[in-house]
C-alpha cells in the first residue's frame, strides 16, 4: 500500500524574510535621487565612522603591545591626539625584531585569509569602483583592519587612510549586493565609502567628500559622488570625532597666514621640489613592490623580511617608522630646530624607504598619511635650509609644511583641490590656500601622468562605469523596454525543483526568474542549482536575491553595465513595482544596437544631414586586418563609432586591432564617404604610419583617434 506523496518542503522564514527584502530594494531603487542617497550615504557615514574608531583603537593597541611594552619606545603623536613628545628608544636593538615580527604576522593574515588585502587599500577600492563595485569580499575589511594595525603599530611605515577607506568602501560594495543596486549606484556606494572613510579618519569631512569623487580619475571627476558623499562623510566625521575629540589632527595651524606676494617665489620652489620627491615617493614605492614581487620565497615571509630592513633604518631614525605623524608635528613650529639638520634632510627620503619597504613587500596600510608626512617633512627641511640666506622668510616653517604637504601628495594622488582641503582641515588653515595653488599646480606640471593610484583612469570615457555610454552614445538613448523578450519559463516560490527543472529543460534556459504569491520578482534560481537539489525542495529556498535586475526605463548602456560588472549575460527585466515584464541578454542588446545602428544610418542620408554611416566588414586580405584604429590614415571629417567583432561590440579606442571579419561603423560626412568606403574595402592600400600620407597625418595627428585611444569613439 503506498503512503501520501510527500508535501514539499516549506520555504519558511527565509522566504518571508526574503520577500521584506524586496520590498526594501523596491524602495530604495525606486526613491528619489536625494531620498536615496540621504539613507544609503547616512549608512555608509555610520560604518565609515565606527571603522574609524575600531581602526584607530586597534593601531593604538598594537602600538603600545608591539613597540612600547617590547621596545620600549611611545612615538610621539599630533596635536589632536595628545601632543605626546619625541622620546627616547629604550630598547632600539629590538626594533628589527619588533618590526619583523609584526610584518610576519601581518603578511600570515593576509596571505592565509584574504591577499587582496595587501599593499594600500585605497587602490584596491578605487579598482572595485572601476571594474566590479559589488565584488570586494566582505572579509576584506575585517582582515585589513587586523592586519594593518599590527603593521604600523610594530612600527612599519603605514598611513591610516588604506584600512579606513577600504572598511567603508567594502560596506558599500556589500550594499550593493543586499539591495540589488544597479551598477551606478553600486559604484557610487563604493565611492561614498572612499571618502567618508578618509575623512573620518583624518577629521577632514568636506576634503574627504570631495576626495571620493575626485580620486577616482587623474584627469576627472566623479560629478554624481559629490552630494551622497557630502552626506556619508559628515556622518562617519561627527561619529569619529564624537569618540575620538573634534580637534584638527595637528592643532590649531591658524598663525600660518600669506601676506607677502614675493614669498611666492619660495612656493613656487617648493611646487618644483615636492613634484621631484613625489616622482621619487612613486618610482621607489612601484619598483620595490615589483622586486618583491620577483621573489620566490613564500609572499607572507616577505613583510617580515622587509619589517627587519625597517627596523634597522628605525635604530637610526625611528621617524620613519610607523604613521610619522608626530614627527611631522615638529614642522610646524620652531622646534624643528632641535633636530640636527641632517635628520630633517634625510627623513622625507627615509620615509619613502620605509613605506615601499613595508607596504611593497605586501604589508598592510595606506600611502596617503606617509605621502603627507613626507612633503610635509619636505617643507620644513626647505624652510631650514634657506632660513639663513633667504630675505624675507616665515618666521616659523608651519606655512612651508603645510604647502609642501598639499604639493606633493596632491600631485602624485591626482586629487589636488581634495588634498589642499584636507590639509586646510587637518590644520585649521585656509589661508595658505591662495599660495598652495601655485605649488600643487607646479608639483602637478613636474610629476605628469605619473600618480601613486594605478588602478585611477585618465578620465570617466576610460572607465567601464562610462564606457557604454562614452563610445556608444546611441546605446544610451535606447531603453532596456525596446531590446526586452517575452521570459520562456516563470516559477513561483512554492512549486518544488522538479517540476521547475523539468519546463526549465524543455525551454533550454540558464536560469529562471521566481515570483512570490503577489506576482513580483524576488529573483532567479539556476537550472544547475535545480538539478542539484531535491525535486521536493521549495524554489523559494534555492532562490539567488543578490541576481541583478534592470528596469524597463534603463538605457541599454547601464544593462550590458549591470551585466558586465555582474559577469553574467542576461538579467530580468522589471518595472518600479518589480512586476516582471522580460528578460534581455547580451545578444539582444547587440541585436537592438544594430537595427538602431541602421536606422540612424537611413536616417543621415536623408537630404540636409550633414554626414552617413558607413559599415563595411573587413574582407579576407584587406590590408586593415591586423592594424590598429590610430595608425590608420582616417579622413578629418570621419569617425569610427563602432567595431563588432564576432558577437562582441568592441569600444573603438585607438589602440584596438582590426581582424579579418570585424564589422566597422564609420560617421562620414558626405566629402569623406568615398575615401572611408576605399579604407573599408579590400583593394585598401596599407595604412601608412602616422604623420604620413594624409592631410590629417601632416597636421600631426588623424582627427578621429587619439594617442592614449580615446576619441576615435565621436
Amino acid at each position: 500500500m503506498t503512503g501520501p506523496a510527500p508535501r514539499p518542503r516549506a520555504p519558511g522564514l527565509r522566504l518571508q524574510l526574503t520577500s521584506w527584502l524586496v520590498g526594501v530594494r523596491r524602495a530604495i531603487r525606486n526613491a528619489p535621487y536625494l531620498r536615496k542617497w540621504v539613507i544609503l550615504g547616512a549608512l555608509i557615514g555610520v560604518v565609515a565612522g565606527l571603522g574609524a574608531i575600531v581602526f584607530f583603537t586597534a593601531l593604538g593597541l598594537g602600538t603600545h603591545l608591539f613597540l612600547t611594552l617590547i621596545a620600549g619606545y611611545s612615538p610621539p603623536t599630533p596635536a589632536g591626539e595628545g601632543g605626546a613628545p619625541i622620546t627616547a628608544i629604550a630598547r632600539p636593538w629590538l626594533l628589527p625584531l619588533v618590526v619583523g615580527l609584526g610584518g610576519l604576522i601581518s603578511g600570515f593574515i593576509v596571505f592565509r585569509w584574504a591577499p587582496e588585502a595587501e599593499g594600500h587599500g585605497t587602490d584596491a577600492a578605487i579598482d572595485a569602483y572601476h571594474h566590479g563595485p559589488r565584488r570586494i569580499r566582505a572579509r576584506v575589511p575585517l582582515i585589513k583592519i587586523v592586519a594593518s594595525a599590527i603593521t604600523i603599530g610594530s612600527g612599519g611605515s603605514g598611513g591610516r587612510e588604506g584600512p579606513t577607506a577600504q572598511i567603508s568602501a567594502g560596506f558599500g560594495s556589500f550594499l550593493g549586493r543586499l539591495l540589488d543596486l544597479d551598477a551606478r549606484d553600486a559604484r557610487i556606494a563604493v565611492a561614498v565609502g572612499i571618502g567618508s572613510g578618509i575623512g573620518a579618519i583624518f577629521r577632514a569631512p568636506l576634503g574627504g567628500a570631495v576626495l571620493g569623487a575626485e580620486i577616482l580619475y587623474r584627469d576627472d571627476v566623479e560629478a554624481e559622488a559629490l552630494i551622497p558623499s557630502f552626506i556619508a562623510s559628515i556622518v562617519g566625521y561627527s561619529i569619529y570625532a564624537s569618540v575620538e575629540g573634534f580637534s584638527p589632527i595637528f592643532g590649531e595651524q591658524n598663525h600660518a597666514t600669506f601676506s607677502q606676494p614675493s614669498q611666492l617665489l619660495y612656493y613656487a620652489i617648493i611646487g618644483v621640489a615636492a613634484g621631484l620627491v613625489g616622482m621619487l615617493y612613486v618610482r621607489s614605492f612601484y619598483g620595490l613592490t615589483r622586486w618583491f614581487r620577483g621573489w620566490t620565497i613564500p609572499r607572507m615571509v616577505r613583510p617580515a623580511i622587509a619589517g627587519v630592513a625597517v627596523g634597522v633604518i628605525g635604530m637610526v631614525l625611528p621617524g620613519a617608522m610607523g604613521t610619522g605623524y608626530g614627527w611631522l608635528q615638529t614642522g610646524f613650529g620652531t622646534q624643528v630646530l632641535g633636530l640636527p639638520l641632517w635628520v630633517l634632510l634625510v627623513l622625507p627620503f627615509a620615509k619613502i624607504l620605509t613605506t615601499s619597504l613595508s607596504i611593497g613587500s605586501g604589508g598592510s596600510g595606506g600611502v596617503f598619511g606617509p605621502g603627507m608626512v613626507i612633503g610635509g617633512l619636505l617643507g620644513a627641511a626647505i624652510w631650514r635650509l634657506l632660513l639663513p640666506i633667504a630675505p624675507g622668510l616665515p618666521p616659523d616653517p608651519a606655512p612651508f609644511t603645510i604647502v609642501a604637504m598639499m604639493a606633493l601628495f596632491g600631485s602624485i594622488a591626482h586629487a589636488p583641490l581634495a588634498v589642499m582641503l584636507m590639509v586646510a582641515e587637518m590644520t585649521d588653515n585656509l589661508s595658505m590656500l591662495a599660495p598652495a595653488m601655485v605649488a600643487v599646480g607646479l608639483a602637478t606640471f613636474v610629476v605628469g601622468d605619473l600618480s601613486i593610484y594605478t588602478s585611477q583612469v585618465a578620465d570617466r570615457s576610460d572607465s567601464p562605469a562610462h564606457q557604454y555610454r562614452s563610445a556608444m552614445p546611441l546605446m544610451a538613448s535606447i531603453t532596456v523596454g525596446q531590446a526586452l523578450r517575452a521570459t520562456r519559463c516563470v516559477a513561483t516560490a512554492r512549486e518544488t525543483a522538479g517540476h521547475v527543472l523539468e519546463r526549465a529543460r524543455f525551454t533550454r534556459v540558464p536560469g529562471v526568474p521566481v515570483l512570490d504569491e503577489r506576482g513580483q520578482l524576488i529573483g532567479i534560481v539556476r537550472t544547475a542549482t535545480l538539478a542539484q537539489a531535491d525535486a521536493e525542495t521549495v524554489v523559494g529556498s534555492l532562490v539567488d536575491t543578490g541576481y541583478p535586475t534592470v528596469q524597463d526605463g534603463d538605457g541599454l548602456d547601464r544593462a550590458l553595465e549591470q551585466m558586465s560588472d555582474n559577469e553574467v549575460n542576461w538579467v530580468p527585466v522589471v518595472e518600479s513595482r518589480r512586476r516582471l515584464l522580460g528578460v534581455l541578454s547580451v545578444r539582444d542588446v547587440m541585436g537592438t544596437y544594430r537595427l538602431a545602428m541602421k536606422g540612424t544610418s537611413r536616417r543621415v542620408q536623408a537630404p540636409g544631414v550633414s554626414g552617413r554611416i558607413v559599415e563595411a566588414t573587413i574582407a579576407a586580405g584587406s590590408r586593415l586586418a591586423g592594424a590598429a584604429i590610430e595608425s590608420v590614415p582616417w579622413p578629418r571629417e570621419a569617425v569610427v563609432v563602432a567595431v563588432q567583432h564576432g558577437d562582441a561590440l568592441v569600444v573603438p579606442r585607438g589602440n584596438v586591432v582590426l581582424a579579418e571579419g570585424d564589422r566597422v561603423s564609420v560617421f562620414a560626412a558626405p566629402n569623406a564617404v568615398r575615401d572611408v568606403q576605399a579604407l573599408l574595402s579590400k583593394e585598401a592600400s596599407p595604412a601608412p604610419p602616422p604623420g604620413e600620407g594624409t592631410e590629417a597625418g601632416r597636421a600631426g595627428r588623424g582627427p578621429t583617434t587619439h594617442p592614449s585611444g580615446r576619441g576615435s569613439a565621436g
